[in-house]
């Protein structure tokens, strides 16, 4: 792909995706890399940065004898989704005016 994912995107995708369920980090990394060319060295800092603003919350349940560390979408990660969302209709907008047809 010609065209770099900034850190705010990837920020958008993953909370997005948690919008539709709780998942733990292999999991969220898989259904990513389904779309986008994104590594779990890359996607753990994502996740330790939306906790750290509030936007996530974790919490741990027993896995085949281990914890599996889960992530949940706050109300205020929520909130930030739906403002990531309308900044990207209007930078959308914005490059279909240059690349669309």
């Amino acid at each position: 792909m010609a065209f770099q994912i900034t850190a705010s995107l990837l920020d958008a995708c993953v909370l997005s995706m948690l919008s539709r369920g709780d998942t733990y980090g292999y999991e969220l990394t898989q259904s990513l890399r389904e779309r986008l060319q994104v590594s779990e060295s890359t996607l753990y800092p994502v996740l330790r940065r939306l906790q750290g603003s509030g936007f996530l919350r974790t919490y741990d349940l027993p896995h085949q004898g281990r914890n599996r560390r889960y992530y949940a979408i706050t109300d205020s990660g929520r909130a930030q989704l739906d403002a990531f969302r309308d900044d990207w209709k209007g930078f959308r907008g914005m490059i279909d005016g240059f690349l669309g047809k």
